[in-house]
């Protein structure tokens, strides 16, 4: 396998090892792009999430649209046609804002999913016990849904975060400064492919498995409660919510 031609040959690592910093910049910048995604997921989510549950008939429909629109075409796509097509509406974004509203946007469908499976799991008298007390349905939803509903929404929301860092990775293709770029761009100068991609593959592993090993024993945690804590529904919950890939 270190065989001095082979792909994996003893001199490729020693060239790897020598431009380490190439490689931590795009560790570095996958943790912004991711994080900031992120946030961006979430407030998209909750927002779209509570709103699907509103039976309000504008609201939900422009939720469902917009889950449907996002879950059924690929993020590939969806990230070739903003870097390209942003331009011609006359708005020039830089690649690293773009990776983040893509990124952002399409995981703000699945975690929409993620947070309506988590409020549907609430007993419908919590929601009519609120309002008997003069709360409005976001007040409802903010001060007493949500925060019961979290336990149940923290399993399937942490795995959706692994799912969101491994696919800041299409940001290649649009020469994103992000890890597998980074690892693109420097075997290809070279040709050291073998290298420059088990180290891309390592850097995403010690990013998403302890989020994977955190979200394990979350679930585990909630389908150890008991059915009216939450326990049964969190299951229901994580079957009715499909994992995002691109």
């Amino acid at each position: 396998m270190f065989s001095s031609t082979g792909p994996f040959a003893w001199f490729k690592w020693q060239a790897l090892f020598a431009d380490w910093q190439i490689f931590a910049q795009g560790f570095a910048y996958t943790l912004v792009v991711a994080f900031s995604a992120l946030a961006l997921a979430l407030l998209i989510g909750i927002i779209l999430g509570i709103a699907s549950c509103s039976n309000i008939k504008p609201l939900e429909l422009f939720s469902r649209i917009y889950v449907e629109f996002f879950q059924n075409t690929p993020l590939l796509i969806q990230i070739f046609f903003l870097y390209n097509g942003l331009p011609y509406a006359g708005i020039v974004l830089s690649v690293t804002t773009i990776g983040i509203i893509g990124v952002g946007m399409y995981h703000g469908a699945y975690i929409a999913e993620v947070v309506r499976s988590g409020i549907g799991s609430i007993a419908k008298g919590q929601l009519e016990a609120a309002y008997s007390q003069g709360f409005t349905y976001w007040q409802a939803m903010t001060h007493i849904i949500l925060p019961q509903a979290k336990t149940i929404i923290l399993p399937p929301l942490t795995m959706q975060a692994v799912n969101l860092i491994k696919n800041t990775s299409v940001l290649a293709v649009i020469s994103g400064a992000d890890i597998m770029f980074t690892a693109k761009s420097w075997s290809s100068s070279n040709i050291y492919y073998g290298p420059a991609y088990v180290v891309a593959g390592l850097l995403y592993f010690i990013l998403c498995y302890p989020l994977a090993n955190l979200a394990k024993r979350l679930e585990d945690k909630v389908n150890a409660l008991p059915a009216e804590a939450g326990g049964k529904k969190s299951r229901l919950a994580k079957q009715d919510v499909t994992v995002g890939n691109s």
